[in-house]
Formats: structure tokens, C-alpha cells, sequence
């Protein structure tokens, strides 16, 4: 949407959600002091002015007006308002929808059909509902933003060589090194990757938000990540500066060249629509990374025919591809590629919210998205990976979907 449409319009919805939510805030204060009740008015309209006013000036300034600190916060106070104020708006709905049956019913009974007034213990329990997702949400922000687990998968390959097998493949994905605020946690997710001793290592794409400078203040951090057999990596949707306006073109041409210059300097195999051979007594293992491939509104920037080329001889074919949607939009789907044993992605995050219990099937916004999130899927022998993320993006935290350090045994 245009920004100057943009604007209005989110001014507009902001507006009524708030008046409608205002209405209960008011019922439920409504025996307090006149006092009291001024302050009420005063604390909520004025944070609704102060949203509005932030997101004018986020949307019109430069992206360089904001600091990352400052951007990291507004986001966080914005996502827990949002959030908040839903759980209360539908909880207020429930009760909206009663009072019209009560006062249709009462019409039809010819009493007394005037407006029914909200009950002030129900604005009450409203506000109390909105104040769950509100603790959940800062929770997911102090708590689970970088809360690393270790996920070990035992990754079984039919055709696998006997060479490479008992192999271990670290996978980290969708870093967004321009949403860190906790420079200490990062390192500590690093380590925890490291004392797992991998083999071999894959980043599937996403090192920035926006700009190549993002990555400045971590590379030493990230340039801890070795492994024997190398670190090999991609670009994902956001390394491209898609989604920012640049000076002129040349500009997010140099920001894509200093991003890949980021990986040359931490130590990273970045893999632009090529492959790479491991062999062992004979035997080839291929590597091979693309760029971006997305359908829908995301990017098709990545050759994978061009990136197979020379992979012919390896028996196990291991791929490097940010986005999972291209796994079924050509892996899967063109004969060309079915020697492709595993497909390793990112991009979803898990939406960083959902739920995870042992024993049940994992739940999150995602799937309704994405037809494969999270986790390890199969088709007619292939198999995708998808990588629940390290970072994060716009709400900077996580609920029930921990950023996440794979290690795979092959086998």
C-alpha cells in the first residue's frame, strides 16, 4: 500500500479500535474518583497519539532517522498494544453480541427495548483478559527472544555413503543481525552451537533486515562458527534490500556486494547459485545453494539448474534454499532434481509464536501460510528441513517457538 494511503488508514482503524476498547476502559472506571477517570482518559489517548505518531514517523523519515535501539522498543510497545487491545476487543464482542440478542429479544416481547448498558464487571474481566497477552508477549521479549535450544534430528539417507555416515551438519537460519538488543545472549547461542562440535555447517539465508552494516558489530561473534568441512551459506528474501528505498540503484547494488563481502570475511562459503564437492575415499557429497527462491510475493532470484550443474557423479545431493516454498515449486516437482536427497530452509520463523508439546502436534499462525514451517517433511523419498530461525523479525521476541540450533546425524 502507498504510504500516503498507508498512514490515514492506519491512523483511521487505530482510532476506532482504541474508542471501542475506550468504552470499556471508561465502564470499568466508572465509579472511581472524576480525578481518577481524567487520568484514565489522559494515559490512554495520549499512548494512542504517541502510536500514531510513531508510526507517521516511521513510515516517512529514512530508515537511518530511526536507531536500531529505539526502533527495537517502538516495535515491542506496538506489538504488545496491538495484541492487548484485540484480546479485549473480542472479549467485548462476545458480550456485544448478547446485549443486541437481549435487546432484539426484548423488542419481540414488546419491553422496554432501549439500549442495554455494558456491565462494569465485564469491562473489568475484559481488561484483565488483554493484560494476559500483554505479560505473555513482554515475556516472549525479555525471555524467549534468545532462549537457543538445540534440536538434533538423525537424518536418514537411503543412498547415503558409508563414508559420511555418523556425520553432524550444524544448521542456523534467518540471523536478522539488525534486531539483536542482547549482544551477550547472541554470543551465548554461538557457543552453544560450537560445543556441539559439527562437521559441517549451513546457514540457509536472512543475515540482515535491510543493510549490509547490519552484520558490522557481530562478525567476530559469528565468525567463531567453523567446522571441519567448511560453513557454507545463501541469501535469503531480506539480504537483497528489497524492502527499503534506496538513493539510487547503485547503492543497493554496493549494500548487496558489502553483504556478501560479510560472509567472506566470517569465514562463510557463500554459495550464489553454485555447488561444492566433499570427497571422501572416492566418494562425493555435493553441496549446492541457491539464492533466493520464492513464490507469491517473495523473490525468484536463484538457478538451481545452474547450481546442479557438476553434482551429477555426487550420490548424496544436499540443497541450500532460504525460502521452503520452493522445495514443492521445483525440487519436488521437476524430475531433474529428484537425486536432490535433502533440502535445508528457513524463512518462517515459526512465526515466532505457537505451540510445542511433546507428544502432540506442533501449532502456529504459520502453518496456515506455509505448508511446510517447521521441522523435517518427506515426499516420494526427498526430504526439507525447515529451520525455525535464530533471530528475530519486527516483534522482537518469541512465544512458544524458541530460535532454534539444529544438528543433524546423517545416516
Amino acid at each position: 500500500m502507498n504510504k500516503m494511503f498507508f498512514v490515514p488508514f492506519i491512523t483511521l482503524v487505530l482510532i476506532s479500535l482504541d474508542y471501542y476498547v475506550w468504552m470499556a476502559v471508561k465502564t470499568a472506571f466508572k465509579k472511581t474518583s472524576t480525578r481518577t477517570q481524567q487520568t484514565a482518559k489522559f494515559v490512554f489517548w495520549g499512548f494512542t497519539v504517541f502510536i500514531i505518531l510513531g508510526i507517521i514517523s516511521y513510515n516517512m523519515l529514512p530508515l537511518h532517522a530511526w536507531k536500531n535501539e529505539i526502533r527495537l522498543i517502538f516495535m515491542s510497545i506496538v506489538m504488545i498494544s496491538v495484541f492487548t487491545k484485540l484480546s479485549i476487543i473480542i472479549f467485548l464482542l462476545l458480550e456485544d453480541i448478547t446485549r443486541f440478542f437481549r435487546w432484539g429479544t426484548n423488542k419481540i416481547r414488546k419491553k422496554d427495548p432501549s439500549a442495554i448498558s455494558r456491565h462494569e464487571f465485564l469491562s473489568q474481566a475484559a481488561l484483565a483478559v488483554g493484560a494476559v497477552p500483554a505479560a505473555t508477549f513482554a515475556f516472549g521479549i525479555l525471555s524467549g527472544a534468545h532462549d537457543y535450544r538445540i534440536e538434533k534430528i538423525s537424518l536418514k539417507i537411503p543412498k547415503l555413503s558409508k563414508e559420511f555416515r555418523g556425520m553432524r551438519i550444524a544448521q542456523v537460519s534467518d540471523i536478522h543481525s539488525g534486531s539483536f538488543f542482547n549482544k551477550t545472549a547472541v554470543q551465548g547461542g554461538v557457543d552453544m552451537l560450537m560445543r556441539e562440535k559439527p562437521d559441517l555447517a549451513f546457514f540457509t539465508g536472512d543475515l540482515v533486515n535491510n543493510e549490509a552494516k547490519e552484520v558490522t558489530d557481530y562478525f567476530a561473534m559469528f565468525s567463531k562458527i567453523k567446522a571441519p568441512y567448511g560453513v557454507f551459506s545463501t541469501l535469503g528474501n531480506h539480504d537483497y534490500g528489497d524492502y527499503v528505498k534506496w538513493k539510487n540503484p547503485e547503492a543497493k547494488k554496493k549494500n548487496l556486494h558489502d553483504l556478501m563481502k560479510a560472509h567472506e570475511l566470517m569465514g562463510w562459503n557463500l554459495l550464489m547459485d553454485e555447488n561444492h564437492i566433499i570427497t571422501e575415499s572416492g566418494e562425493q557429497l555435493a553441496i549446492i545453494g541457491v539464492q533466493n527462491i520464492g513464490i507469491g510475493r517473495f523473490p525468484w532470484y536463484g538457478n538451481l539448474s545452474k547450481a546442479f550443474t557438476g553434482t551429477e557423479e555426487a550420490v548424496t545431493k544436499l540443497l541450500l534454499s532460504h525460502d521452503p516454498t520452493h522445495w514443492n515449486a521445483e525440487v519436488t516437482k521437476n524430475a531433474k532434481f529428484k537425486s536432490i536427497d535433502v533440502a535445508f530452509a528457513g524463512h518462517t520463523h515459526g512465526a515466532q509464536f505457537g505451540v510445542q508439546i511433546p507428544g502432540f502436534e506442533k501449532w502456529s499462525p504459520a502453518k496456515y501460510i506455509y505448508k511446510q514451517w517447521a521441522g523435517l517433511y518427506e515426499e516420494d523419498g526427498q526430504q526439507l528441513y525447515v529451520n525455525r530461525g535464530f533471530g528475530y523479525l519486527g516483534y522482537p521476541g518469541r512465544v512458544g517457538m524458541p530460535p532454534e540450533i539444529t544438528i543433524f546425524t546423517l545416516s
